[in-house]
């Protein structure tokens, strides 16, 4: 079995009368991409102060590549943990050039071996080495720091929500550009973020944090399909919760019988799926009549608001949709939907 570049293992860590992580369990394989995805407050920078060294664990273990850096005793200097780290806003030195900034961490033999130019290659930077920081765009300045970051070969790459300074469309692209780095390295990477579309479009691997523990990890379709609990099926993205009596592989909702995808069960409960999954067509063509009572037109998709018997329904739809509010469609369902068992 191949050793994971990042195990963790019954972590426990937080403040004096203010636990923080409690039995944290994560697998990183290595050259993989695993994002840390939660709100504000669930300890994802906690979390990742850990994995660097500059938080001490009080249980568990943290182990980098096969080799314990923290628990059991053990609590390795940052500095020699081989872990890289790209902060929220690039952190460059201002007086240095790009290329003193990604040889910062670097002996003289390494300066001299052609790592820095190879690096600059590598992030799409080529012909910046001379530039200082402030002559470069934001995008530009986190690559840079992508860059000083892999230069001393690092078993991972930390990346604490390294896009949150910039705006919506240079921070997709970032995303793709950043994700390619890191392939073309081979290198092992942990992403921390609180960006549903940031982790589920960038990570090979998911694990959502919420209050200090992992309530699921996996890959970013399988934790959208199937989330492990309503809560977390509501924070990845868009959903839509309905009352709903199960029996067997079935449920009865106000969007009519569902079909499950979880095992059979019965009772009362809510049943969960996703916007995209509701299909519209003309009134007739199968499923349950509804009342489009608001469409809010994106450009790539448009958001259909539906109501039917008093409760409103959240649909996207491909493109601007083709339907006009006060138009009566027929709603059905695409694919099955999770059960959760309760009020």
């Amino acid at each position: 079995m191949t050793t994971p570049a990042l195990e963790i293992t019954g972590l426990v860590a937080g403040y004096p009368g203010q636990p923080v992580l409690e039995q944290v369990e994560l697998s990183v394989p290595a050259g993989s991409l695993l994002a840390v995805l939660g709100e504000s407050g669930c300890g994802k920078s906690t979390l990742l102060r850990v994995i660097a060294g500059f938080h001490r664990v009080e249980a568990g273990q943290v182990r980098l590549d096969g080799r314990t850096v923290a628990g059991d005793g053990v609590a390795v200097a940052p500095e020699r943990r081989r872990v890289g780290l790209v902060p929220q806003e690039g952190a460059l030195f201002g007086h240095l050039t790009v290329a003193g900034n990604v040889g910062f961490g670097l002996g003289r033999a390494a300066r001299k071996s052609g790592r820095v130019t190879e690096l600059l290659e590598l992030v799409g930077l080529a012909d910046h080495g001379r530039r200082m920081p402030a002559e470069l765009s934001g995008g530009q300045q986190q690559r840079v720091a992508l860059a000083r970051a892999l230069a001393p070969e690092p078993v991972l790459v930390l990346l604490d929500e390294p896009f949150n300074a910039l705006d919506a469309g240079l921070r997709a692209e970032l995303r793709e550009q950043v994700r390619a780095v890191l392939r073309a390295a081979g290198t092992t990477s942990v992403l921390v973020t609180h960006d549903q579309e940031e982790a589920l479009g960038t990570a090979d691997q998911v694990a959502v944090l919420r209050g200090g523990r992992v309530a699921q990890t996996g890959t970013p379709r399988s934790v959208y399909a199937a989330p492990a609990d309503l809560a977390v099926g509501t924070f990845l993205g868009e959903a839509v919760v309905l009352a709903a009596t199960a029996a067997g592989r079935w449920a009865a909702t106000v969007l009519g019988e569902l079909e499950l995808g979880t095992p059979p069960a019965a009772g009362e409960g809510r049943v969960l799926l996703r916007p995209e999954q509701l299909r519209l067509s003309a009134p007739g063509n199968g499923g349950v009549p509804a009342l489009v009572s608001e469409v809010i037109f994106h450009g790539h998709d448009t958001t259909v608001v539906l109501e039917r018997d008093g409760q409103l329904v959240r649909s996207r739809v491909p493109g601007s949709g083709n339907v006009l509010v006060g138009d009566t469609v027929s709603v059905a369902v695409d694919g099955p939907v999770r059960f959760f068992a309760g009020g």
